[in-house]
């Protein structure tokens, strides 16, 4: 049985398209599913979410069943109504490529996009019709970890109530049992990231070492808050406000990270994704080599279920343009261009701007230091009043109450927690702080 409304709560994915009512042109959604991993088009609903209602009628039915079988290779489809909207759920196909009357198309992500004649043949060369991501893993749902559930729900940000069964149901992360997608998601320690502080520019000596070996979401928060301890800030005075920026841009890292953790090879075992901070660069490496075509050229993805996942809870960009994000934002910034290295391992290298520590990063920037001092007292002073009075605020609550971003929220909670002032207790998602006095 269909949960339409679980469906329209998750919102348009690679499985999923809402349309508002009927138009011919559904066969390139038709076959655009068929070609990646199936999915559902759902007649009756806009895209904002809001259900407009579509009655399913033999003459709507014969047109879209009559547009599917001319798709070449004929696709066979199901057609139902349920709670007001019509569901058109679609197979993956087993003789791709398909191409309907106005060409091929694939699902990346939330969109159905056209395929160039490149895109064709790299996407189609692979000589295993089932991906690692894809394959049951030997996990079943007993193993899946109910706040990993939470933390995915709130980041997607997917209203409940919803049972773990219809979730990783209709998102495609079950069959039989749970795949391998599901389980590096959902259940405990099922992956590794290595986060390394290295003094110097060789790896010699280790000054800071964290292994996170959990979940892919909790990997990503984990090496973001790696990355921000061990890199400088810059601080720029704004009239009466202080903006504290990071030295390498906080997104342009994220697209790196988020991007290493969407295509790593998962089937090379012993090997992790690595962050690695030396004095002069950041380096951010996975398992398996680039995917095929020029770099931010091709969208090719080697895990798409895992890249759906990402692109829902808003960490990844929905186009496939991660890598021609970050040489954008390197530009904006007036920094050097990062720099990729391939082979088994893909590796993105970030020239560091300066080998300032963080405290005289933050001194020398503004004009007067002791305006800089006393502002950075008081915005300690304001978070720890106001955890006291409320552990369970966000960062991005305490970004909107001080007037400061969040990222300079997220270093000042890192410096109280270092001199002993804060502590965190539970997890990040769903977790609250302690004031120690």
């Amino acid at each position: 049985m269909v949960n339409v409304n679980l469906l329209v709560a998750e919102g348009e994915g690679l499985t999923l398209e809402f349309k508002e009512r009927y138009s011919p042109k559904i066969d390139e959604d038709i076959v655009a599913f068929a070609n990646t991993k199936g999915g559902r088009v759902l007649l009756g609903v806009s895209d904002d979410r809001r259900s407009v209602g579509c009655t399913l009628t033999n003459e709507l039915k014969a047109r879209i069943l009559s547009l599917a079988r001319n798709c070449e290779p004929g696709i066979g489809v199901t057609i139902a109504a349920h709670d007001g909207v019509v569901v058109v759920e679609v197979p993956e196909g087993r003789e791709k490529p398909y191409r309907c009357a106005s060409g091929y198309y694939r699902r990346l992500d939330g969109a159905t996009q056209k395929m160039r004649t490149d895109e064709l043949r790299l996407l189609f060369n692979a000589t295993n019709p089932l991906p690692y991501e894809a394959r049951p893993s030997h996990c079943t749902l007993k193993d899946v970890v109910d706040a990993k559930v939470r933390a995915f729900l709130t980041e997607a940000r997917i209203p409940g109530p919803v049972t773990t069964r219809a979730l990783l149901t209709s998102l495609n992360l079950v069959d039989g049992r749970l795949t391998n997608a599901g389980a590096l998601f959902f259940t405990a320690a099922p992956a590794e990231a290595q986060l390394i502080a290295f003094k110097g520019k060789e790896k010699a000596i280790v000054y800071d070492r964290h292994d996170v070996r959990d979940d892919l979401l909790t990997q990503f928060n984990e090496a973001m808050l790696f990355l921000t301890k061990h890199l400088n800030l810059r601080s720029e005075i704004k009239g009466v406000d202080r903006e504290d920026i990071l030295e390498i841009p906080e997104e342009a890292l994220r697209e790196a990270v988020v991007n290493a953790l969407m295509h790593r090879d998962y089937s090379v075992r012993g090997t992790s994704v690595t962050v690695h901070v030396f004095d002069d660069r950041v380096e951010i490496t996975n398992p398996g080599t680039a995917p095929p075509g020029r770099l931010g050229a091709v969208s090719v993805r080697r895990n798409e279920l895992i890249a759906d996942l990402f692109s829902r809870m808003r960490k990844a960009e929905r186009a496939g343009t991660g890598i021609a994000k970050i040489r954008r934002l390197m530009a904006s910034a007036g920094l050097p261009p990062p720099t990729f290295q391939t082979g088994p391992f893909f590796t993105v290298v970030f020239r560091r701007p300066t080998t300032l520590t963080r405290e005289e990063t933050t001194r020398k920037v503004p004009e007067n230091p002791r305006t800089t001092q006393k502002t950075t007292q008081k915005t300690t002073q304001k978070i720890l009043a106001l955890l006291a009075e409320q552990p369970a605020m966000t960062r991005e609550e305490l970004a909107a109450r001080l007037g400061i971003t969040p990222d300079g929220v997220k270093y000042h909670l890192a410096r109280l927690q270092e001199k002993g002032l804060l502590r965190r207790v539970g997890p990040d998602k769903g977790g609250t702080w302690e004031v120690r006095t």
